[in-house]
């Protein structure tokens, strides 16, 4: 921005009565801008070598066995409709019906299956398994030498 001044001058004789000469002066107002700028430098390298190391370990895992033991029992009793399958404890029921022939047809319940699910814990056999490990080792490299034909010229 340019700042403007008005300046009077005045002479001798004049010096009591006010000039009408106006002088004007024009004061630059100056900014300085920076531009800034990176360029990636190799400062050294690295070599990493990899090793592959095996040890055996026994794994003694205890193992879930599940077995369905089936049981039947007689009933012999009449009802009206079949019973619906249901849920007693652990163990599911299945109504099995016949109708027999007499004078009459009757809904008898001759029998239900029982299923009962057993669980049990048995100890598992142990296991001898091969397991692998890496290993990384690093070496530091010095920067390779500057060519000085490929090398630019700093400023």
């Amino acid at each position: 921005m340019s700042q403007a001044r008005t300046m009077h001058s005045h002479t001798g004789a004049d010096a009591a009565a006010p000039s009408d000469t106006v002088e004007r002066v024009v004061v630059p107002v100056i900014a300085e801008q920076i531009a800034v700028e990176k360029r990636s430098v190799e400062t050294g390298r690295v070599r990493i070598h990899k090793e592959t190391h095996s040890r055996e370990q026994i794994v003694d895992e205890p193992l879930l066995r599940e077995r369905v033991r089936v049981e039947r029992v007689l009933i012999g009793r009449e009802v009206a409709s079949a019973p619906p399958v249901r849920q007693e404890g652990d163990t599911l029921v299945i109504s099995v019906v016949e109708e027999k022939l007499v004078v009459e047809k009757r809904l008898v319940l001759r029998e239900e299956i029982r299923v009962t699910r057993e669980r049990e814990i048995a100890p598992g056999e142990p296991v001898r398994v091969s397991l692998r490990e890496e290993e990384a080792h690093v070496e530091r490299l010095p920067p390779p030498s500057p060519n000085p034909l490929t090398q630019e010229k700093q400023p």
